[in-house]
């Protein structure tokens, strides 16, 4: 490993989301100059998994801790074979490369109860990569009272802060940040592409490309009323979902007699009217738009239809990977011996340099 420079490095991001549609790999070099911070997007690829690995992630919930055990050090393997193929597709050389900084899976996701679960070991991947890992972000912050999530918003913020006045990331959940008196907020809205995509399983699709079946649906409109309904969207912030929630309060309701097209198009205008609810509230004037969700032209139409502000989609590959950035951003910060989470917006009692560090071999 080269002699660390911490105001300037470069760091693998790597990002697993919910809606398990691959492995984000972002390659970013980070300039500190003193208040400010450069960054820049050097390159940036996705890795499909096998279906075995998709299988056993699917059912990890189900697992016992055996089989957890060694799902986590499985995945941190496929991690490290992703990395390594990363840095000879992409003629890197590992002594330039500062460190990784993963997400992980998750598996289980229950702040109330005082844990949550990223699996893919860490150990792991340093050990086969030779690389230092910086892993589990979330966990010291639920520690310490909050919920773990999201940690995003401080990337929003010192990343990106020019380009609108709010973020909304559309993954397997719908999740904004945004300043109120000067004080950052950020929270998961709705469920996004978790629900669609479990939809689409039922005909062997993966998702709802662009949201087209949605498009030829019509409006449940008692469906409607019951996903608005839900105790969750009455809960103040902080507050988190996790796919425990989706299976127990959400998809129950969707009524296997309704077709799919109708489904799929009342989840969507649900989110939309959501997603405007909190945007029109308030009184955010822009809304900078990432996350595969963001390719989903219905779901943005329908979202335009009842915000009252501008809806603005970057390039395709800030909205493919700036959750990768961002964990990349949160490894520099761990490695420079700062804080990576927002008392805030996850409501923990203090800030705290969250994170893991594991010594590359």
């Amino acid at each position: 490993m080269k002699e660390m420079n911490r105001n300037k490095m470069e760091i693998l991001g790597l990002m697993s989301g919910t809606s398990l549609d691959g492995l984000d790999i972002a390659h970013v070099s980070f300039e500190f100059l003193g208040d400010k911070i450069r960054f820049e997007l050097h390159h940036s690829h996705t890795y499909s998994m096998d279906d075995s690995l998709l299988e056993k992630l699917h059912l990890a919930t189900k697992m016992s801790t055996e089989q957890l055990c060694k799902l986590d050090k499985e995945l941190g393997n496929y991690f490290a074979v992703c990395v390594d193929l990363f840095i000879e597709e992409k003629n890197l050389v590992k002594s330039q490369i500062d460190a990784i900084a993963t997400h992980g899976q998750t598996i289980f996701h229950q702040p109330q109860n005082g844990f949550t679960l990223q699996i893919g070991c860490g150990s792991t991947i340093a050990y086969h990569t030779g690389i230092p890992v910086i892993n589990d972000f979330r966990t010291l912050d639920v520690i310490a009272g909050g919920q773990g999530a999201p940690l995003v918003p401080i990337g929003d913020f010192e990343l990106f802060k020019d380009e609108a006045d709010s973020f909304l990331n559309l993954g397997g959940f719908a999740n904004i940040s945004f300043k109120k008196k000067n004080i950052i907020q950020a929270f998961d809205i709705a469920p996004a592409n978790l629900p669609s995509n479990l939809l689409m399983k039922q005909i062997g699709e993966l998702f709802d490309r662009n949201g087209e079946k949605a498009r030829l649906g019509e409006i449940n409109q008692s469906l409607l009323e019951g996903l608005n309904s839900l105790p969750f969207y009455a809960n103040k912030a902080p507050k988190s979902l996790g796919t425990e929630w989706l299976k127990k309060e959400y998809m129950p309701l969707f009524n296997p007699s309704i077709t799919l097209a109708d489904l799929l198009r009342t989840h969507t205008e649900h989110v939309a009217i959501q997603i405007a609810k909190i945007l029109n509230e308030e009184s955010l004037t822009s809304v900078y738009i990432t996350g595969g969700g963001a390719k989903n032209t219905f779901l943005i139409e329908r979202i335009s239809h009842h915000y009252h502000g501008t809806c603005i989609i970057p390039s395709k590959e800030i909205i493919d990977f700036k959750e990768a950035i961002v964990f990349a951003f949160l490894g520099a910060r761990h490695l420079r011996g700062e804080t990576t989470n927002i008392p805030s917006v996850t409501g923990a009692s203090k800030a705290l340099c969250t994170g893991v560090y594991h010594r590359g071999a």
